[in-house]
């Protein structure tokens, strides 16, 4: 299974790979160069292919080395008025090719500047405008060859005296969607877009040989930008108005969407990290000068691994673009909506009277996200955990607040998923005992503090000794005895779990060679302990390795200990999970599943994954033998797991009757207070000498 870095690193790479297509296939070379190094950073194959170079061996040279020294002192003073204006730049060079040949190219500097407006490098654009520049040559040789040109080239051209135009190329008639002869004779300004009339005006009164963009009419009332080379000729023997109108539509799109790619996701076309961050700066004074409430909230979608892990990263995009989609039509134009990666979305809201007026969106949300999604041919069920924060009330800085609405989305996943939580100040405090409570986790494994409690496992129709199930304990210096509950969910989310769980481990392979060496096991059959292991632990790459490692240097037999996992663990790395599984038992570890019918584990799953043994929940045991529910259920499960080869121990026995009752359906361990409760290591061996 993938670490989450790793994961991390394939969307970045899946994001790199598209942005290279797109730039490959843009009709222009692309290059990024350094703001102070000014060494290239990428370049597309166009680029690249230009100066006789690869992709790869163009990145990290200096840009004198890639364009030689002689151009690099021509376009050097550009590069200088963008470093200094911090504005995009547009010039031309004329370049003779190695065969003699003339070309020109259009060169538009672009610069790039990262969240706090540093300027961290320029992107180069350059168009090949050799065709267009070569055409206005041939214009001004000859009226002949200008009548010729005017047929052949795909440019708009039109003349015309004092506006009035006298000719026109079909091209640009193609362009309008007007005849020759519905143009002719009309004003130039009747097909100029209404915005841009005063600039084509004034240059039409001052008669200048320019280029220059504007925006055209079609016919249908559609906007064309284009570019205008304008030059004044003579042609039939009078001063005449020339225009070439070339239509800038691609040009710009593909600027657009360079533009769009620096400020927005690409997998969902929502904000980026960094251009909603910038974004909610503007939202947050423009609130804090109007005294207005602003809300953010952080949307998590639940157990969206599973929907990667079961049917792969393409569905999972499928799903988070609709989850997208979904978000954006329940809010308002106003609203900002950002993707900060993964499953995680961020929403702020703005122009809200009350607190009302978010739990109405939050409504909306929960309710639209929730509809299953259509992947792989099926419905999914994806749920959000929403956590909010209330400008000003929970932070007035947008770091601030951005972690007050995460805290409260944690919050919201424990209690229940598919939910939503309010910031509020005891989540600060509860924040601050984790970590309070983080730091003394990690001293008490130092001062050793922590010990096993040990519960008996029976055989079903002997009442022999069979087994026991180490238990932590944490002896807290000023807390006393503590159970897991109170620590253990600190210590996953802080990976703790890791240091905890292998001294468990080692404790409990250490505790079954003492017991052997003593004597205590004899009589009593195999003799395992039993170790619960955590979600991390398991899906930790090299588990088995560490496991091998553990066995090696305490001096323990893999059969003498059985781990437990729970349902949830299991499928949550269904992929990985059957080698993991294979490598334990390849030990000689028994693996059993815990807490067995409250999770998800499919009978499919069970034919898959190399199991010894099912633990029936103690939630279903303790409804016997009176609920009918409770036995058709936990029947069922003693039958199912009996048939595929499995051992069934039920926990939480209580009274003879559930014991009667589960050994009468092929149950065959028992553990629960009815054989004995959790002991500390030394009354657990008293009372297994007793026996």
């Amino acid at each position: 299974m993938s670490s989450p870095r790793e994961l991390d690193l394939e969307r970045q790479a899946l994001d790199a790979a598209r942005f290279r297509m797109l730039a490959d296939h843009v009709p222009a070379w692309i290059a990024l160069y350094g703001a102070v190094d000014h060494r290239c950073l990428f370049a597309n194959r166009g680029y690249a292919e230009a100066f006789h170079l690869t992709q790869d061996s163009i990145v990290g040279k200096h840009f004198s080395e890639i364009v030689g020294s002689e151009a690099y002192e021509h376009v050097r003073v550009w590069v200088e008025q963008l470093v200094r204006d911090l504005k995009p730049v547009v010039y031309e060079r004329e370049l003779i090719q190695p065969g003699g040949q003339l070309s020109f190219l259009e060169i538009h500097l672009i610069p790039q500047f990262d969240s706090q407006g540093t300027l961290l490098g320029s992107w180069v654009l350059v168009y090949d405008i050799t065709r267009h520049r070569l055409a206005e040559r041939r214009l001004r040789e000859s009226e002949a060859r200008l009548d010729k040109f005017m047929q052949a080239t795909v440019e708009g051209i039109l003349f015309h005296r004092d506006g009035i135009m006298t000719d026109v190329n079909q091209p640009l008639c193609k362009m309008l969607g007007w005849s020759a002869d519905e143009l002719i004779g009309k004003h130039v300004l009747s097909y100029v877009d209404a915005d841009e009339l005063p600039k084509v005006r004034e240059v039409m009164l001052r008669g200048q040989e320019l280029r220059y963009e504007t925006a055209v009419t079609h016919c249908n009332g559609s906007r064309i930008p284009v570019e205008l080379i304008m030059r004044t000729m003579e042609r039939d023997g009078e001063q005449l108005r020339m225009a070439v109108v070339r239509d800038i539509s691609d040009r710009l799109a593909n600027e657009a969407r360079i533009q769009h790619l620096a400020h927005h996701d690409v997998l969902t076309g929502l904000l980026n990290r960094a251009a909603f961050m910038d974004r909610m700066a503007l939202q947050m004074r423009r609130a804090e000068r109007k005294g207005e409430m602003l809300a953010l909230l952080f949307i998590d979608l639940d157990n969206f691994k599973r929907v990667n892990d079961s049917l792969g990263h393409l569905e999972g995009d499928q799903v988070l673009t609709t989850v997208s989609e979904r978000i954006v039509g329940a809010l308002r134009d106003s609203d900002l909506v950002g993707r900060f990666g993964g499953d995680e979305f961020i929403v702020l809201l703005s122009d809200l009277t009350s607190r009302a007026d978010i739990v109405v969106v939050l409504e909306a949300l929960l309710s639209v996200v929730e509809v299953p999604v259509k992947a792989d041919g099926r419905a999914l069920s994806v749920t959000p955990s929403i956590g909010v924060a209330v400008y000003p009330d929970d932070g007035r800085q947008a770091d601030d607040l951005i972690q007050h609405a995460d805290t409260a989305m944690y919050l919201a996943k424990a209690r229940g998923r598919a939910t939503y939580q309010f910031f509020e100040s005891s989540l600060a405090e509860a924040a601050y005992a984790d970590i309070v409570l983080e730091a003394e986790l990690a001293q008490g494994l130092t001062r050793n503090e922590f010990e096993l409690f040990f519960q008996p496992q029976v055989e079903a129709t002997t009442g022999q000794l069979s087994g026991a199930e180490a238990l932590l304990r944490w002896r807290h210096p000023r807390r006393g005895l503590l159970a897991p509950d109170a620590f253990i969910f600190v210590a996953e989310r802080h990976r703790l779990m890791l240091n905890l769980g292998e001294w468990v481990l080692r404790e409990a392979a250490a505790t079954a060679r003492r017991w052997r060496e003593n004597g205590l096991t004899r009589g009593h059959g195999a003799m395992r302990i039993a170790v619960n292991l955590s979600r991390i632990q398991f899906h930790l790459d090299g588990f088995a390795d560490t496991v091998k490692r553990v066995l090696q240097e305490s001096g323990a037999q893999g059969q003498w200990l059985e781990l437990e996992l729970t349902e949830r663990m299991l499928i949550d790395d269904i992929t990985h999970a059957p080698a993991t599984l294979a490598q334990l038992r390849a030990l000689g570890l028994t693996v059993s599943v815990d807490d067995f019918g409250t999770g998800y584990t499919s009978l499919a799953h069970l034919t898959e994954l190399p199991l010894d043994k099912l633990k029936i929940d103690q939630g279903f045991v303790a409804r016997l033998p009176d609920d009918v529910g409770a036995q058709a259920i936990t029947r069922a499960i003693v039958q199912m797991a009996v048939g595929l080869g499995l051992t069934v121990t039920a926990e939480g026995v209580r009274t003879a009757a559930q014991w009667q009752l589960l050994a009468g359906w092929g149950c065959q361990q028992f553990q629960g207070e009815l054989v004995g409760a959790p002991m500390p290591l030394a009354e657990f061996e008293a009372w297994v000498k007793a026996r």
